[in-house]
């Protein structure tokens, strides 16, 4: 199988850290821009879009700050997704980073999905 590529993409938002974590971090936040419905279970998550199903494990967070998930059918994989919102200490201006891995031919297409994404999440903070 081939290696995916890691990749980061970063997104001004403009609207406090403390709203943005809620939107990244709970399962009620995430179904309003991440996917139609989100269940979760402890650290278990389940992702549904036009009724197709995906599980990822809540792999880490930390409070504020960032969410990392890993796909179950990746399990064995070294893969994963992260949400992580940075501060400008100077500007104090909000950008949430996207780092996530893809295949390399589907590397354009899965940086639109994530752009379509947090396009619906501006959107829904009042920040588009």
């Amino acid at each position: 199988m081939e290696d995916k590529i890691k990749f980061e993409l970063e997104f001004p938002i403009h609207a406090s850290p403390s709203l943005l974590y809620q939107y990244i971090s709970t399962p009620s936040g995430l179904s309003e821009w991440f996917a139609d419905n989100v269940n979760s279970r402890g650290e278990l998550y389940k992702f549904i879009w036009d009724g197709a199903e995906e599980q990822a494990k809540l792999v880490s967070k930390k409070s504020g700050e960032r969410v990392k998930f890993k796909w179950l059918h990746d399990e064995d994989e070294p893969y994963y997704f992260e949400l992580r919102i940075q501060v400008d200490e100077i500007t104090k201006d909000v950008s949430l980073i996207i780092v996530d891995f893809s295949e390399e031919d589907e590397l354009n297409e899965t940086k639109m999905l994530w752009e379509n994404q947090i396009s619906d999440l501006k959107h829904v903070l009042g920040s588009a």
